[in-house]
């Protein structure tokens, strides 16, 4: 991939558009930031110690929290940074790795949403053969699916775009290097760019979404099929909070994605970004665990076990867990 044009580095304006609110914004975008770290390393924490929760839809659920933790240190703190450093600029290389990672991490999450629906699919639909149909080598094939399709398709949006000559402008009113404000500042024709994005990347995001959606048609008629309401709710509890996440992932990422690149406003989509690069990753891991009675559990009694340090005749530090 080779640059065609001028351009050796991008400004992104992002939110400096508002000088006068850049130490709050630092402030509410390193909160977000630091929360997501901390709720999805308890994730995976938690689910890696306990036996009881390694299963299958742990397994995901932990892949995910792992996939979140990098989704999102692709763009907060360079962000973070700006605002510090009150710089906005990115080199051209800089910006290429940053698009192509966050596109091929958002993808892949995608697809783990998939994943995670058909999971769910064959625990409430199928529960006798579940055992059989989610052994640990299919969900391992299935993680690593998601990751080399994610990645693959990634390559194809990220060369299509840094092709593009870039001679007119290099502002980027966009946070983070994404495709719809690069496509904006190109200076030539993106028409096979948007027609790619349309179709690889709509097929992709909406091959994930109608494979989530025929799965809860099922698991939803399954539900209702139970007789007693008690039963209804406790098993749809356990998919509630991954129907939550799909429809905040999926509704911000079609918005901003499928549609003619001439329609993008600058201002108004600005911060749609925010809500599936920011605040979804952040609200994750409480949407999964407060909902969670056996997540739950198993972090009260982890949380109940003191931890402290004792010196031993040799100056050496251990650690003693009392429960």
């Amino acid at each position: 991939m080779r640059n065609h044009s001028t351009v050796n580095e991008f400004i992104l304006l992002g939110f400096a558009t508002l000088p006068s609110v850049q130490i709050t914004l630092f402030i509410v975008f390193l909160f977000f930031y630091v929360s997501t770290l901390i709720g999805n390393i308890l994730i995976i924490t938690v689910t890696t110690v306990d036996s009881r929760l390694q299963t299958p839809m742990y397994f995901f659920l932990s892949n995910l929290s792992f996939l979140e933790i990098f989704y999102t240190s692709i763009t907060i703190p360079k962000m973070l940074l700006n605002f510090l450093l009150k710089t906005n600029t990115i080199s051209f290389t800089a910006c290429a790795a940053q698009m192509y990672f966050f596109i091929a991490l958002g993808s892949i999450e995608c697809t783990l949403l998939a994943v995670m629906a058909y999971d769910r699919y064959v625990a409430i639909c199928n529960p006798l053969c579940y055992a059989i149909v989610m052994d640990s080598t299919i969900c391992i094939k299935l993680v690593a699916s998601a990751w080399i399709s994610g990645f693959l398709n990634s390559m194809v949006h990220t060369i299509l775009t840094f092709r593009l000559p870039f001679c007119s402008s290099n502002q980027i009113n966009q946070f983070f290097c994404d495709i719809p404000p690069l496509l904006k500042v190109a200076s030539a024709s993106t028409s096979t760019n948007e027609t790619v994005l349309l179709l690889v990347g709509g097929v992709y995001g909406l091959g994930s979404f109608l494979l989530i959606l025929i799965s809860y048609i099922h698991i939803i008629s399954t539900i209702l099929k139970i007789r007693s309401k008690a039963g209804q709710r406790k098993t749809f509890s356990t998919c509630a909070s991954h129907l939550l996440v799909v429809t905040l992932f999926f509704g911000a990422s079609f918005f901003m994605y499928v549609k003619p690149t001439s329609k993008y406003s600058l201002e108004q989509d600005k911060l749609i970004p925010v809500i599936y690069a920011v605040v979804t990753p952040t609200l994750n891991p409480v949407i999964y665990t407060l909902r969670n009675k056996e997540f739950k559990s198993v972090l009260k009694k982890m949380i109940k076990k003191r931890v402290f340090m004792k010196r031993t005749m040799h100056g050496i530090y251990i650690m003693i867990y009392d429960a």
